[in-house]
């Protein structure tokens, strides 16, 4: 455990390291508790960190050193310094060689960073600061090195994997063995891998653009060797979509993929090892939904699109994490898009910025795109440096256009190969290629927060003139009370009174992109026929919120003709939160509800509309979720939105409900599972009419449910409706089919994980007893990231209503948990306690609640780094 007040590390406090390593060769003697490890280091003095030898300073954590040597020679005690957190060694030449020798105890190492045991498999986490719990390393990004790796281990261990190419294998005393590794390309430590295991694996091979034969291979455990075939499509689809949009060929002779059980993470990009949490590889349509398909079609690019964006060219320091990240998330969604719906994806991923990475923007951990300072980097691993990041480097593509954008990248790549470099040199690389000027640009990685856009407008008949008036500001954040103005790229086209396109200009041309760069701007618009209807930030071009009054009919207008699918959703959820906003007020007057009819006018027009993209249609379907909606309030009356929601949900399903059915009847057709977009399309809107049509709880409809759930040949239909039945059904009928579920899936840790997740999830299931019965449940593992997830982050995310419980005992749980949590792995301790951090924008009693959670958390003890950070920048209320 580290100390319970760590320092600080400021950006501006950055320097060069003082030595640098040309070559590392390491050797793993792999045993549960006593793994020994043997480095040798080719070490010179970095001319550009200045003159003298200063002391080497080496980074380690949980280590037993057991020797030390230079060029050859032992080093005794006294001659250099061990403390806790690494090695200080005297430095008497520019150049030598370092061998130090350690022991780890990879079995005992529950925070799964470095070497750790994940079921019986030696596997490695070393992003961000893992590899100085393997052995003592000037562990920074910046540190680029050439690795050869060596790993013995007995025979029960047959597979032995990692970084590079194999140069070497063989026997050693007895039963045991040895592989070498050669990665030909310098990198930092934080992309070492290593896997050690009883492996089977999936092999097919790839042809690069140059015609070079690439082998591919994904390894797991041998009971889930055949749910690998979706993830190696979605390789060789990424690797040929990055060689046809980037330019960029694989470099080395293999790429691998190992599934663990227990990660952290999502995945791992290491130089041509890539190692995956199970649930983001592993799929077959029995076992996995159509979510779970495409979330491993986006992971596995995200990590194969790293090889450039973060491997072949890195981050100086974490500071300019986004640097990787968001480049790269940008890179896997238009890969996504490509791959399926290029309008739903972008309202899910807009629906998951807006509702949290908006939320952490305007909480206690808010922090620029490039932070100025961090206690604990894992922190950091956040929305805004990933899906923020990505909406900047967005926001470029917006506004040079492909092309430019292209030439850009390209330059990037060409100049930084094999470096490691800041976000400053990502936009250098873009105005340089397209002789453009970012420099207020760049305020977008400086400045925290969410920019708000009130926009008015005019229109003179006499003259034919439209003018939009367009005032930005941004709220104040932690340590930026004053913001200077942004440059924000405001897509948007005019519409007529019928809906048809206007001319914004003598060319015709229907969509533009306004730059706006001042407090107040003022645009104008020459020879508009008709007052116009603007529609604003298309393709949400930019991460802000815009103010303008639209009335009800303007947005029905915009649902029904928006030439721009993502402003049609985007004018259904206004009209929704303007319609739940009211349902709210009545709430807490005591009034009684009544849904206003244009919204389900609107719901009923787009039910109808048979030319829509059924993706499209289940999305423009459903309602804002409570988390949105809390979001979107100034104070949080969690009471009120529940209410407000539940009525608005059921008022809906009964006056749709025959609409409802037929959508379901006319999509329930019985074909083979593909997981295509049309058919994914398909599915959607058909389980989203099952679940509307479940919410009225008639009969007809949870037979419906019933029937779906006992024929269903595919996962996304199996659980959709038993998630229908779990929320509606009574007790007695969900619990049997819970208890059927589970009996025929239990072996399957993927399908026990939705299992559990869409229990503790439930508004009527998933109370706080029933989660405390789930984690006493033989299938869950407090040890194990994915079980947590799938029960204490559930709720604590996702179960709006139980979480929320007027006596405060879902805070409190929270609390509890992270508490325990702390002790076994800091990082996702420090991840799950973040609902009870937003506690100063609810209403009184909740808010008390919550701060109450959070000072017993601060007071339960020593605190890691990492929720020290978190809760003691939350319990702040200044």
């Amino acid at each position: 455990m580290k100390d319970a007040q760590p320092r600080t590390v400021y950006l501006k406090d950055y320097r060069q390291p003082d030595y640098l390593v040309d070559s590392t060769r390491l050797r793993f003697e792999l045993e549960p508790n006593a793994t020994l490890v043997e480095s040798q280091l080719k070490v010179r003095r970095n001319p550009a960190a200045g003159e003298g030898l200063p002391p080497l300073q080496l980074d380690g954590v949980d280590l037993e050193l057991l020797s030390v040597a230079i060029d050859g020679v032992p080093l005794g005690e006294d001659d250099y310094t061990c403390h806790a957190e690494g090695l200080s060694i005297p430095v008497h030449r520019a150049e030598f060689t370092l061998e130090i020798r350690n022991r780890i105890d990879p079995e005992g190492n529950t925070s799964l960073e470095g070497l750790y045991l994940s079921n019986g498999m030696y596997c490695t986490q070393c992003e961000a600061e893992g590899f100085r719990k393997i052995t003592y390393y000037p562990d920074r990004p910046d540190v680029m090195s050439k690795f050869t790796t060596t790993i013995v281990a007995p025979g029960d261990y047959p597979i032995l994997l990692s970084n590079g190419n194999e140069i070497e294998r063989g026997k050693i005393d007895g039963d045991r063995h040895f592989v070498t590794w050669e990665d030909p390309f310098a990198k930092p430590a934080y992309l070492f891998a290593l896997v050690a295991g009883q492996l089977e694996k999936v092999e097919d091979r790839f042809t690069t653009m140059s015609g070079r034969e690439v082998i591919l291979e994904i390894y797991t455990e041998p009971k889930n060797i055949h749910k690998c075939d979706h993830a190696m499509r979605s390789l060789k689809a990424a690797m040929r979509w990055d060689e046809e949009v980037y330019g960029r060929e694989y470099d080395l002779d293999i790429f691998m993929i190992v599934a663990v059980d227990h990660f952290n993470m999502g995945a791992m990009e290491n130089k041509g090892l890539n190692i995956f949490n199970s649930a983001c590889v592993l799929a077959s349509p029995e076992t996995a939904t159509d979510a779970a398909f495409q979330r491993i079609e986006s992971i596995v690019a995200h990590e194969y699109f790293h090889n450039w964006s973060g491997n072949r060219v890195t981050c100086r320091d974490w500071f300019q994490l986004s640097l990787k990240e968001g480049f790269t998330v940008f890179r896997d969604a238009e890969f996504s898009a490509d791959m399926n719906s290029r309008a739903v994806k972008r309202i899910e991923d807009v629906s998951m910025l807006r509702t949290s990475q908006f939320a952490e923007d305007a909480g206690p951990m808010s922090h620029p795109v490039r932070p100025d300072s961090y206690m604990e980097i894992s922190n950091f691993y956040t929305l805004t440096i990933y899906e923020k990041g990505a909406e900047v480097v967005r926001m470029i593509h917006t506004l040079l256009g492909a092309q430019a954008f292209r030439r850009g990248s390209d330059l990037y790549f060409e100049r930084h190969d094999g470096c490691a470099v800041t976000c400053e040199d990502f936009i250098a690389a873009m105005e340089d290629a397209n002789e453009v000027d970012l420099k207020q640009f760049r305020r977008w990685y400086s400045q925290a927060g969410t920019p708000v856009l009130e926009i008015s407008d005019d229109y003179d008949a006499d003259s034919n003139r439209y003018t939009l008036t367009v005032r930005q500001s941004c709220p104040p954040s932690p340590g930026q009370a004053e913001k200077l103005p942004f440059h924000i790229p405001l897509k948007m086209g005019l519409l007529g009174a019928d809906g048809s396109a206007l001319a914004l200009d003598a060319d015709g041309k229907g969509e533009t992109v306004l730059e706006v760069t001042e407090p107040e701007q003022t645009f104008t618009f020459e020879g508009v026929p008709e007052q116009p209807l603007p529609s604003l930030l298309r393709g949400f071009s930019a991460p802000v919120k815009v103010r303008y009054d639209y009335s009800p009919a303007q947005l029905q207008l915009l649902m029904r003709a928006d030439s721009d699918a993502f402003n049609r959703w985007d004018a259904g959820q206004r009209l929704a939160f303007r319609a739940l906003a009211q349902l709210q007020a009545d709430f807490r007057s005591g009034t009684a509800m009544e849904l206003p009819p244009e919204l389900v006018d609107a719901y009923r027009s787009v039910l109808q509309q048979d030319d829509l993209d059924p993706a499209l249609v289940a999305e423009m379907l459903t309602l804002p979720s409570a988390q949105t909606l809390a979001e979107e309030a100034d104070t949080i009356d969690a009471e009120a939105i529940i209410a407000s929601r539940k009525y608005a949900e059921q008022a809906l399903a009964e006056a749709l409900y025959e609409h409802l059915e037929q959508a379901y009847r006319r999509l329930d057709h019985d074909k083979p599972y593909r997981p295509v977009a049309a058919d994914i399309a398909q599915r959607r809107l058909k389980n989203v009419a099952l679940a509307y049509l479940c919410v009225t709880e008639r009969e007809d409809a949870l037979a419906l449910a019933d029937s779906q759930f006992a024929t269903a040949t595919n996962m996304t239909d199996s659980a959709a409706a038993l998630a229908a039945l779990v929320n509606r059904a009574d007790e007695q009928r969900a619990e049997a089919a819970l208890q059927n579920f589970y009996e025929r899936w239990k072996e399957d840790d993927q399908v026990v994980e939705l299992w559990l997740s869409l229990q503790s999830s439930s508004p009527k299931r998933g109370t706080l007893e029933a989660v405390r019965a789930l984690m006493a449940h033989p299938a869950f593992e407090l040890t194990n990231p994915n079980r947590v997830r799938s029960v204490i982050g559930a709720f604590a995310n996702r179960n709006f209503t139980q979480f929320h419980q007027p006596d405060g005992s879902g805070f409190r749980f929270l609390a509890e948990q992270v508490i325990a949590l702390d002790k076994l792995n800091p990082q996702i301790a420090a991840r799950l306690v973040t609902p009870i951090t937003r506690w100063k924008k609810y209403c009184q009693g909740p808010r008390e609640q919550m701060f109450a959670a959070l000072q017993s958390v601060m007071a339960s003890g020593q605190l890691s780094a990492d929720l020290y950070e978190v809760v003691s920048k939350s319990l702040k209320k200044d």
